[in-house]
This record gives structure tokens, sequence and C-alpha cells, in this order.
């Protein structure tokens, strides 16, 4: 009985950590976006997460917090959503850090699985005395650093897919209106999305439809990179995506004007040449994006960039918001085509979560939308 009760009370203060950490995302990279909290007597002593980076890590920001409240860390349990680092990089080694603060304990949400880490940190804290326990709300965890783990393991960023869709799939009237596909609700649930990513990614599809301006206006917010793919750099200089800020970027081929480039470059974009067509255009763009510090894109549309990004299999969730309408076969899909000979062939998906997404506004005239969650099997 008090093993079950030991691991509610980790379990609850893993979840304040996580909720720590996600202070991070979209703030950190390419370092993690980790939570760590100090708990001493079943009290919080202070807490901490990753600052912006070449900043202290999550540990370390909570160890500060901890001095300017006077307060003390012996004897106290660290609860951190990632393996504490045990190298020396842009900061020193947060292993070390809670070591010399004195900690009992260390509950580990999930491993690190950078090579310079990769239990390196847990036999640091065992080999001083501490006690380690790991795998507390580790899928949460490790879910909430997806993109860090993603360019660990494949070097590339984790690619999120969402769509807004009638329920039989159409993005927009024939006519090209699609304002409002979605409700205010699962406007607001894209809002978080692009909260977290350090890129959005749209079609110069997209850009001429719809002008948007792809920032997040969730109240003190980082802004995300936006990217466009706009192979004859067709993106008028004028675009909303290029006020605001933050970082534009639009990704034209090499064969597009030269005048237009200068003048993307003029009203403030940064502009790329290079070829994004296919599995090896896609996986050239998401390197160079990674190797610029992009750990998480959020893939908003239009069709052609959907099914391009789907038939390439970077694709890692997709999340598609589903508004009980119908609009019929003139319409426009919500997928360009995806070569699909045969119903086997067709990209299968495994459901993570499937709920409602009420509006906040009951007088809004669209119903509540359905918010579908999937991952590529």
């Amino acid at each position: 009985m008090s093993a079950k009760i030991d691991l509610a009370r980790d379990e609850c203060w893993m979840r304040v950590a996580l909720g720590e950490g996600r202070l991070a995302l979209g703030r950190s990279s390419p370092n993690p976006a980790v939570g760590c909290v100090l708990v001493r007597r079943g009290a919080e002593v202070a807490r901490g997460h990753t600052a912006r980076v070449g900043g202290p890590h999550a540990e370390v920001e909570a160890l500060r917090a901890m001095m300017a409240g006077g307060k003390s860390a012996r004897g106290a349990t660290a609860y951190v959503t990632l393996e504490p680092c045990s190298h020396f990089g842009r900061t020193p080694p947060c292993a070390d850090a809670l070591i010399d603060a004195g900690i009992a304990r260390a509950v580990v949400g999930c491993r690190d699985p950078h090579p310079l880490v990769a239990g390196r940190g847990l036999r640091k804290l065992r080999h001083a005395g501490v006690r380690v326990d790991v795998g507390v709300l580790e899928a949460d965890c490790t879910d909430s650093l997806r993109g860090f783990f993603s360019v660990a393991s494949t070097g590339l960023p984790f690619v999120h897919l969402k769509m807004a869709a009638t329920l039989d799939g159409r993005i927009a009237s024939r006519t090209g209106e699609s304002r409002w596909i979605s409700g205010a609700a699962s406007r607001h649930v894209v809002q978080s999305m692009r909260s977290r990513s350090d890129a959005v990614l749209v079609g110069i599809g997209t850009v001429l439809a719809d002008d948007p301006r792809l920032t997040c206006r969730l109240a003190g917010a980082a802004q995300p990179l936006r990217v466009v793919l706009d192979p004859q750099l067709r993106t008028p200089s004028r675009a909303r995506v290029l006020a605001g800020r933050g970082r534009a970027l639009i990704v034209g081929s090499r064969s597009a004007p030269p005048a237009r480039r200068r003048a993307l470059e003029k009203a403030g974009a940064e502009v790329w040449a290079m070829n994004t067509h296919g599995r090896l255009g896609w996986r050239r763009l998401l390197e160079r994006l990674s190797a610029s510090g992009v750990l998480e894109v959020l893939v908003e549309g239009g069709a052609a960039v959907a099914a391009s990004a789907l038939r390439a299999g970077v694709v890692r969730r997709v999340s598609i918001f589903y508004n009980p309408r119908l609009m019929g076969g003139d319409g426009v899909p919500m997928l360009a085509s995806l070569g699909v000979r045969r119903p086997a062939e067709a990209p299968a998906l495994r459901t993570l979560r499937f709920g409602r997404v009420s509006q906040v506004d009951r007088a809004d005239p669209l119903q509540d939308d359905w918010l579908w969650e999937g991952e590529p099997l």
C-alpha cells in the first residue's frame, strides 16, 4: 500500500515538473524543454525550467530560485522530466549541481538519449549516494520532449501535421472560402500547438489564398519561425507572413527569379534555395531546419503540402479538427493526391485520442468541433 501511495505522490510532483517544462516549449531549442521541482519534507522548495539556449538548465534554474528564497535542497527530492546532464556543454553538468546541493533523491521522467548523457547522469547521481528512480510518467515526459527525442534519434525535427476540415474532409468551398471551417475553441488549441513549435510551415497556396500571419497570439508566447514552401518565390512582399515579430523563411527553388528573391529579402525574409520535392527534398529541408535549432515543426497546409509530407514519410503526428458540416464533392479536399492505387497502400494511422472541442462562445454559429489525433504506424 505504501508503494502505491509513494507512486501517486511521485506522479503528482512529476506533473508539476511537466507543467514547468511546458513553459520552455518553443523557447529553449535546441535544448530540451525540461522542468524541475525540488521537494523537501513534502513541500515545494523551488522549481525551474530550461532557459533560452546558452542559459541555465532546469535543475540549475530551480537551485537558483531555491537560493534566492533562502532555502536549502539538502535532503530534498528533485523531480526532473529528463535525466540530468553529466557533461560540460554550454553550461556545467546538472548532475553535479544537484549533488553539490545535497539532494537525497532524484525522480527522473525519462532517460536522455543524447550520446554524451545516455545514462551517465543517472550513474553519477547514484555513485554520489543519491537514490534515483526513473520512469515516472515516462510517456508524458517523452511526449513533452518529442522534438528533442526526434532529433536525437533521427536527426530530423518532430513533424506535426494539423488540418481542419468538414466531416467529409473539405478545407474550403469551391470558391476557395475557408474562414472559418473550425470554431473559435479549435483555433485556440491551434495557438497552443504553435506555442510549443519552433517552426510553422505552409505552402504558397495557403499564403496566396488566406494571407495568414502564422504567429502565435497567446500572451507571452515565443514566436515560431514562419516557413513558406514557395518554389517560384510568389510570396507578395506585403504578405502578412513577413510582418510582425519573429523570423520569416521562404524556401524557393534554385530556378526562382533572382529579382523576387531580392524583393523578399528587402521585405525582411530569409530565403533558402533548395529542392523540397519528395522524400529526399523534405529530409534536406528538415535537416537544415534542425541545424538551425528547430526541434518541432507544425505543418498547417494546404492540401498539397500536407500530402507531400505524408508521401515523404516525415509526419510523426496528425491532428484533424473536424467540423460537423458537409461541403460536398465540389469542395477542396484536405489532401492532394497520395498516389494510392489500392486501399491497402493507404497510409495507416493509429488513433491516439478523439474528443470534442467545445466552443467558448455558445452563441458561435459553428457547432462544436471534434479533434482526432493519430500517429503513422
